[in-house]
């Protein structure tokens, strides 16, 4: 379920309220024109408000399906992926955090966030997503205006605003974005990427990608924390990083293989009972995978929920 459905519960939590509307992407861009029809983009994606422009009211208070002159996402026609290659990435720089998008914590669709004091440290893998001209001008969860032609992104518990490099973990291509929305709320995706960011990357125009996300701290020089993870070796026939769903740890060894039990027997393979440590302490994770595809994680982990196990997260090695 996109997590655009729950705007106006976000945008309460959040302390943000404006009004105004929304406009057809910048003719300033080439090939800036729009097209109908539904996105790449899989989930996730801008808290908006909007802003004066397009003569059309953004009130918070009305439906979803009222409140966007588009229905669908999309992405612009006719502007060239080397086009958005010469647009320049953000340089990170020490900023105050923003008045609005850091209430903490918030909830949307029945789970609870809290917003990390610090991004200092955060590194963490998973599904990409991306959004586009449906919400082109609108306003973030900081009421900054959404522009799909900057590098930007919406991550659900990094402070706002900061920065990251998103690195995708089948390509290894890279990019420095800023973290001013709060989201995605669609089930198994860790960060939200404006248009430019997914074509940079390689995550338009297939929808979602598998990458990693590693916070930088503008108060330290751009050296190494700005540098994407080197690829490993090239091996022939060697698979790409594998998405796997972790149903849960458990410290018991017992509870851990009732539950990899109770999986195998409703035919989801492979299951693996792998040990780890969390916090000090020894656990037993369990985990179905390697999946295929994203959309293979996302009917996965509905099939789990409905059997009334714990929601999977998704991991990816």
């Amino acid at each position: 379920m996109s997590w655009r459905l729950a705007l106006p519960l976000l945008l309460i939590a959040l302390l943000a309220g404006c009004s105004g509307g929304k406009p057809r992407p910048s003719t300033s861009h080439p090939g800036a024109t729009s097209r109908s029809g539904s996105s790449s983009s899989s989930g996730g994606g801008s808290s908006s408000t909007s802003s004066s422009r397009g003569g059309v009211n953004d009130d918070i208070s009305r439906p979803q399906s009222s409140r966007y002159r588009d229905d669908t996402d999309s992405v612009p026609e006719g502007l060239p992926p080397e086009a958005i290659a010469k647009l320049p990435e953000p340089v990170p720089k020490v900023e105050p955090r923003a008045l609005y998008g850091n209430k903490t914590p918030y909830s949307v669709l029945g789970q609870t966030y809290n917003v990390m004091p610090s991004p200092t440290g955060y590194v963490e893998r998973g599904i990409a997503s991306f959004y586009g001209n449906k919400f082109h001008g609108y306003k973030t969860s900081s009421l900054e205006d959404y522009d799909m032609y900057q590098f930007s992104a919406a991550h659900k518990t990094l402070p706002i605003p900061s920065y990251a490099r998103v690195t995708n973990l089948e390509n290894g291509k890279s990019v420095i974005v800023r973290i001013n929305d709060r989201g995605p709320f669609h089930d198994n995706r860790l960060i939200d990427l404006s248009y430019a960011a997914a074509v940079r990357i390689g995550v338009w125009p297939k929808g979602t990608g598998l990458v990693e996300v590693r916070a930088i701290d503008p108060s330290q020089p751009l050296t190494a924390q700005t540098l994407p993870p080197p690829p490993p070796p090239p091996k022939p026939a060697s698979p790409g990083p594998g998405i796997f769903l972790q149903v849960g740890a458990f410290s018991d060894a017992s509870n851990a293989e009732r539950v990899a039990q109770q999986l195998r027997a409703a035919n989801f393979a492979p299951v693996q009972v792998v040990d780890a440590q969390i916090n000090g302490r020894n656990v037993r994770r369990v985990r179905v995978g390697p999946l295929a595809s994203v959309d293979q994680a996302d009917d996965v982990t509905s099939r789990i929920q409905n059997m009334g196990l714990p929601k999977p997260q998704v991991a990816v090695d």
